[in-house]
């Protein structure tokens, strides 16, 4: 099996004189064309803290390449910050971006005929994304993660920032303060340090088996990333002469496995949408029902932020994930024979892993963990018919009943929880935030930021059809389908409706007959999108359910089921 299946059709022979012509005026040399080509995709780019050191780790990947027999070849990609556009119209292009990024991956890729991809990527929407991508092409990958920020000396981070806004509105917090926290608590570069969306999505990848062991824990700016970055070279050539590919590693039982190092971190609700889509490009049938499946069995083992005390710098400190997973396959809940990118199955990377040290507390015991079954929760029922998730700690209680109060848009229902006309009780809706109906269903950090700084965090529920960052803690309902735009009953909800919510019975309904739903959906009317053409419309025409991933293409699976042209 050749190593330049691609590349040979690109560069080999007379008749592609004129083509080595151009990539001889890029700097390629003779030699050159006879190596395999290693597309390396950098979401480098100085828009966010997140990726504005990663072009940096780019040119060392390819140099690795360079160096273990490949030709690297460098180009980029974009990112986008959920961080910087919260709660603002911007937020909308988020998770588009995570489709961008794997579109361009496979056009650059596809079109200039890599034989190999390594991908390197930051903010949250980055990862999946670059996975996605990869999947697409399926020719021998590597994703690389541009790690975590650390914390602050007093320790805060962004999260920190958003509740204080809160406690600000709330009038509990000068603004001198404010400004001094914001001031101190982004330490750039790298990307948001708990067990938001960014290091769950690093971590489950790195579970997945497409990164190298360690990389998910890693410092942004730290020896260990530079390793990370300078093992990669020899690691593709090792996966371009053994012709590993995605669909080779990316099997049922590595998403699996991921799942189950989610839920032992405690990670995001994100990891559900995200998942979803990565299994869906690569072929898996992977549904909402897995998430429960293997949640009946998995416990939440970590102490990390959100609802934790600790940062994943603090945890690579202690031996980053690798210790954990140990634990889990020799507790059986992760499947030792997958395939990784190292050419090894996951328990012959793990074989040699020390565990935690017994003065560490960053990670609990199996037997004694913080939570004996998964925080990530699938709800259904007649608000819910397609599925909710839920992120449920035990902190917040198990179960909510309360009186609705609606608003058709986050801005809408951030005004009202500022202007302190959200009482405790309340059950706080906010819905047109749907993939289709947003378009791009924006996260809701601003608006869960707003109830814990006013003080609400343990008397309101949130329930959307839009999602949450991975710093979102509380009673939070996101991913609600059928979305509102689509009809859906979260549409129909009007004020004073009493909503029900049972997380240990795994039910989200409103105390409406079948009647009354069929009458107000008979005079439902759909919500205008704002949008008639760019990239927010072509979006919103293609993009399928929550449910299954959020995605906007047939996927591997073929996929049968979007919302365009309804």
């Amino acid at each position: 099996m050749t190593k330049r299946k691609y590349s040979k059709e690109l560069v080999d022979g007379p008749n592609q004189a004129a083509s080595r012509s151009m990539l001889r005026g890029a700097g390629f040399t003779s030699e050159d064309f006879t190596k395999p080509f290693v597309g390396i995709a950098s979401t480098g780019a100085k828009v966010t803290p997140c990726n504005m050191h990663i072009n940096q780790l780019a040119e060392v990947v390819e140099k690795s390449v360079d160096s273990s027999g490949g030709k690297g070849v460098l180009f980029n990609t974009i990112t986008v910050s959920d961080g910087i556009s919260m709660g603002t119209q911007g937020m909308k292009y988020s998770l588009v971006s995570r489709e961008v990024i794997a579109d361009s991956i496979e056009t650059v890729v596809g079109c200039l005929g890599y034989d190999g991809v390594i991908a390197i990527g930051g903010c949250d929407k980055n990862m999946p994304g670059c996975v996605i991508g990869m999947a697409r092409l399926n020719r021998p990958s590597i994703f690389i993660y541009g790690g975590s920020i650390q914390p602050s000396e007093e320790n805060t981070d962004y999260v920190t920032v958003c509740e204080k806004t809160g406690e600000f509105s709330k009038g509990d917090l000068e603004e001198s303060e404010l400004i001094h926290v914001e001031k101190i608590s982004v330490k750039g570069p790298g990307s948001c340090g708990g067990m938001y969306t960014a290091n769950t999505m690093a971590s489950a990848i790195e579970a997945l088996g497409m990164s190298l062991p360690g990389s998910s824990s890693q410092d942004a700016i730290s020896k260990d990333k530079q390793n990370d970055c300078l093992e990669a070279g020899l690691a593709v050539m090792n996966l371009l002469d053994n012709d590993i590919k995605p669909s080779d590693i990316m099997t049922k039982e590595s998403f699996e496995n991921a799942i189950v190092v989610v839920i032992a971190l405690g990670g995001s609700t994100n990891a559900v949408l995200h998942l979803l889509a990565m299994a869906h490009a690569i072929g898996v049938d992977l549904n909402l029902d897995d998430f429960t499946r293997i949640g009946k069995k998995t416990p939440v083992m970590a102490d990390l932020k959100p609802f934790g005390s600790h940062y994943m710098s603090e945890l690579n400190a202690n031996g980053g994930i690798q210790p954990l997973m140990k634990t889990l396959l020799d507790k059986g809940l992760i499947n030792g024979e997958c395939i990784t990118v190292t050419g090894k199955t996951i328990a012959e990377n793990l074989e040699n892993i020390d565990p935690y040290k017994e003065d560490q507390n960053i990670i609990k015991a199996f037997d004694n963990p913080i939570k004996q079954n998964s925080h990530l929760r699938i709800l259904y029922g007649n608000l819910a018919k397609e599925g909710a998730v839920a992120k449920i700690t035990g902190k917040e209680g198990t179960s909510f009943e309360g009186s609705a109060r609606v608003f058709n848009s986050e801005e809408d229902g951030v005004e009202a929880i500022l202007s302190k006309s959200i009482k405790a009780g309340d059950i706080v809706v906010i819905r047109y935030e749907g993939p289709k109906g947003s378009p791009g269903m924006p996260e809701m950090l601003s608006t869960t930021g707003a109830i814990y700084g006013q003080g609400l965090g343990e008397d309101v529920a949130l329930i959307t059809d839009g999602r949450f960052s991975g710093g979102t803690h509380g009673f939070s309902i996101g991913h609600v389908g059928p979305e509102a735009a689509v009809g859906g009953p979260i549409g129909l909800l009007q004020d004073n409706d009493v909503i029900e919510i049972d997380t240990d019975r795994g039910i989200l309904n409103v105390d409406l007959s079948n009647e009354e739903l069929k009458l107000r959906k008979e005079k439902w009317k759909p919500k205008v999108i704002e949008y008639t053409s760019g990239t927010l419309w072509k979006y919103s025409q293609s993009v399928g359910p929550a449910s299954e991933g959020a995605v906007t293409h047939p996927g591997a699976s073929k996929e049968k089921k979007t919302y365009a042209d309804i």
